[in-house]
């Protein structure tokens, strides 16, 4: 069987990498064949995620979704989840997460007992995300609560936003001019930056001049 393997860190300062090789060590043991491997550096509450898109675009159904666990895969809304849930279903994919034994069975052929554990995967799988999704969601109350005691304790403090990085963006702007026809994943690799930062780079080209 056929495994598509997604990795996710929310920053580039978080290596998406870093995993890559316990998963592919996962797939071997589970005798998975790795078709594809899928690396990004956005937020879990995004649900279009070009790696992710791409990944549901490429796959086959009867083939596998592997991730490391359910917070790579998701920190999303309930609605989104289920968005992304109908997705991966009407792909026909079996999603196996690596810290979630239950769903290793989906890599089986299913029989009666088959069909008991992916009921009891599923309901983990939403509890999970559910659980991912409130973690995130108290990071963000905090970090909320931080600012905000800050502005009391100093009313004149504001806090430093993150600039873009102007040099990388206008090395990514000249290889999309310079080669229309590069992938994103090569000119991040070039550029040394996620693929989701030349999405947005080219989104901005393409709102002053649609490329052709």
């Amino acid at each position: 069987m056929k495994a598509h393997l997604y990795l996710r860190a929310s920053t580039k300062d978080q290596d998406a990498l870093r995993a890559k090789a316990s998963l592919e060590s996962f797939a071997a043991d589970k005798g998975l064949v790795v078709a594809n491997i899928y690396s990004e550096n956005i937020s879990g509450t995004k649900l279009h995620r070009p790696e992710l898109i791409r990944l549901l675009d490429a796959a086959h159904p009867g083939e596998c979704i592997v991730c490391e666990s359910v917070d790579r895969l998701s920190r999303l809304s309930q609605s989104d989840w289920e968005t992304l849930k109908a997705k991966i279903k009407a792909k026909g994919l079996r999603l196996v997460i690596a810290d979630l034994p239950t769903s290793h069975m989906m890599v089986q052929d299913k029989g009666i007992t088959g069909q008991i554990m992916e009921v009891i995967n599923s309901m983990l799988l939403d509890l999970m995300a559910t659980m991912s999704r409130l973690d995130q969601e108290k990071r963000v109350e905090r970090i909320k609560q931080g600012l905000a005691n800050k502005r009391l304790a100093d009313p004149t403090w504001t806090p430093k936003g993150k600039g873009k990085n102007v040099e990388k963006w206008a090395k990514i702007q000249s290889l999309i001019i310079k080669h229309p026809g590069m992938s994103a994943d090569d000119i991040a690799k070039l550029a040394d930056v996620g693929v989701a930062t030349v999405y947005r780079v080219k989104q901005q080209i393409q709102a002053v001049a649609p490329l052709h």
